[in-house]
C-alpha cells in the first residue's frame, strides 16, 4: 500500500516478533520507556580489516514509508498477529525519535555503533529487522567492493551482478559498490533510481544471433557507433580481435574478455590492438573477478574490470554478522539504567549509549577507534580526531542530504576519504585483524 506517497509500504519487511514485543509491551506498560538501540558488529567478516557503512540512505528512504495502512493492518488482523489494541497502536504509528550514526561511506571496526536509535521502545524495536536487513546486505557488499577497487588501483570496476541475485537485491548491490568506488552499474534501475552511471553492450547471444561474427559486429556498430565494446571469446580470440578493428577502425572503444586466461589474454590482445594501430582501445576483462583475481591482474594491460558473481553473492560479500542491541532505557520513574546482554561466549554486548571517534596520528593516518560509553570525557583537544557520529533522523524527520543520489554522491566521496586514511596494512588481502585497535573509554 502506498500511504498516500506513491511508494509501498515498508512496515511488513520485518519479523513478526518485532509486533508481538510491541504487544507484550504495550500490555506490561514498558512500551513508552525511553530507549536507545545500537547496531553494530561485534566482530569483522574472516579476513576483512575494515568493513564499509553502506544501507544508511536505503533505511532512511524505507523509513519514510514504514507505515501502517488499511492492507497492513487488515493482514495483522486477518491473520491474528497482533491484537486489536496493537493494532490500533500501529495504525497512528510514526517513528518520532532520533537516530544517529556513522555517516555511510565511512569505514567501521569491531563495536563501531553505526546506528544508535533512541525512542520509546514500542517505536524503536520495530526498526529492527528493516534496519538490519537493510544494513547487513549493503555493508558486505560494500566491504567486498572495497577491497576490489582498492586491489584495481585506480582502474574502473563496474557492477555487472545484476543477473546473480535477487533483483531489488541488484540494485541495492550496484548503490552500495559505487560507494565503495565502482564507477558505473549495468543495472537500469540503479541508474534511475540513484543517478548512477550505467555500461552494457552486447552478450555472446548477439553474436550467435548472426549468421557470422564480422555480421555481428558491423550490426552493434552501425547501431552504436564505434564508442562501444566488442565481446572477442564467442569463438576465437586472435580472429574476433582483428575483425572487431577491421570493422570498427582504430577509433574502437573498447574489447571484452569473458573467459580462459585474463592475463595471458590481456597481453596477447594488447599487443595485437597496437600492431593494429589500435592503440587507445581499452580492454575490460569478467568472468568471477573478486579482488584476488583483480590483484593477480595488476600487471597485465587491462583497463577496466566487470564484477559480477563475486560481489552480489556470499563467496565475494561476507555476511557483516550486524546486530541491534538494547543499551540504555528508562525505568517507570524515568530514570536511565545501562543495559547489556550477558550471555556466555561471543554474543555478550556493552551497555550505555556510544560516542565514537577516529584517533588520528600526527601524520593524519588513522591509529584508532575510540569508543566513549555513557558521559566520559572527549579527546584532549591537542589530539587530532574526528567525530564519526552525524544525525541521520531527528524528532522523526529523516536529515534530506542522506537520501537519494545525492546521498550516494556523498557516500562515495566520503569512503574514498576514509579508507585512504587508513594505514597501509588495511589494504593488504591476506587475513588479518582489524587495521585499528578499538578502545573504551567510560565504561
Amino acid at each position: 500500500m502506498s500511504h498516500g506517497t506513491g511508494r509501498p509500504s515498508s512496515a511488513l519487511l520485518t519479523d513478526k516478533y518485532e509486533l508481538t514485543m510491541v504487544q507484550a509491551a504495550l500490555r506490561s506498560g514498558a512500551a513508552q520507556r525511553r530507549t536507545v538501540f545500537e547496531l553494530f558488529a561485534r566482530r569483522l567478516p574472516d579476513g576483512r580489516r575494515y568493513g564499509v557503512v553502506a544501507g544508511t540512505g536505503r533505511f532512511l528512504e524505507q523509513l519514510r514509508d514504514f507505515r501502517f495502512g488499511e492492507e497492513e493492518l487488515g493482514f495483522l488482523a486477518d491473520h491474528d498477529v497482533v491484537d486489536a489494541a496493537t493494532i490500533d497502536w500501529l495504525a497512528d504509528f510514526s517513528f518520532r525519535g532520533s537516530i544517529h550514526g556513522y555517516a555511510e561511506g565511512e569505514v567501521y571496526f569491531p563495536h563501531s555503533p553505526l546506528l544508535t536509535v533512541e525512542a520509546t521502545f514500542a517505536e524503536a524495536v520495530v526498526l529492527e529487522t528493516l534496519a538490519l536487513s537493510t544494513l547487513n546486505f549493503d555493508t558486505a557488499i560494500a566491504s567486498a567492493a572495497s577491497r576490489m577497487t582498492a586491489a584495481a588501483g585506480g582502474r574502473p570496476c563496474i557492477d555487472m551482478g545484476s543477473r546473480r541475485t535477487h533483483e531489488q537485491a541488484a540494485v541495492a548491490a550496484a548503490r552500495a559498490a559505487v560507494i565503495a568506488g565502482f564507477t558505473a552499474t549495468s543495472n537500469l534501475e540503479a541508474g534511475r533510481r540513484y543517478g548512477l552511471p550505467t555500461v552494457g553492450t552486447a552478450a555472446h547471444a548477439f553474436t550467435l544471433l548472426h549468421d557470422t561474427e564480422p555480421d555481428a559486429f558491423r550490426a552493434q556498430v552501425d547501431s552504436l557507433g564505434t564508442d562501444t565494446t566488442l565481446l572477442l571469446d564467442t569463438y576465437d580470440v586472435p580472429t574476433a580481435l582483428r575483425t572487431a578493428v577491421d570493422v570498427a577502425g582504430h577509433e574502437l572503444a573498447g574489447v571484452r574478455l569473458d573467459s580462459g586466461d585474463l592475463l595471458a589474454q590481456a597481453h596477447e590482445v594488447r599487443a595485437e590492438l597496437n600492431a593494429l594501430g589500435a592503440t587507445e582501445t581499452g580492454i575490460t576483462v569478467t568472468s568471477d573477478l573478486d579482488e584476488f583475481a583483480i590483484a593477480a591482474l595488476a600487471a597485465a594491460p587491462v583497463d577496466a574490470y566487470g564484477v559480477g558473481t563475486r560481489l552480489v553473492t556470499g563467496s565475494g560479500a561476507p555476511t557483516a554478522s550486524l546486530v541491534y542491541k538494547l543499551v540504555r532505557r528508562t525505568d517507570d520513574a524515568g530514570q536511565w539504567h545501562n543495559v547489556a546482554k550477558r550471555s556466555a561466549g561471543s554474543k555478550s554486548s556493552i551497555g550505555g549509549r556510544k560516542r565514537a571517534y577516529r584517533i588520528l596520528d600526527e601524520g593524519g593516518a588513522a591509529a584508532e577507534e575510540l569508543i566513549v560509553v555513557g558521559d566520559g570525557q572527549e579527546p584532549p583537544e591537542e589530539q587530532r580526531y574526528r567525530r564519526l557520529q552525524i544525525p541521520l533522523v531527528v524528532d522523526g524527520e529523516v536529515v534530506p542530504e542522506h537520501i537519494g543520489s545525492q546521498g550516494v554522491a556523498a557516500a562515495a566521496e566520503r569512503h574514498a576519504a576514509a579508507r585512504a586514511e587508513l594505514p597501509a596494512e588495511a589494504l593488504r588481502l591476506q587475513r588479518g585483524e582489524a587495521a585499528i585497535p578499538t578502545r573504551f573509554a567510560g565504561a
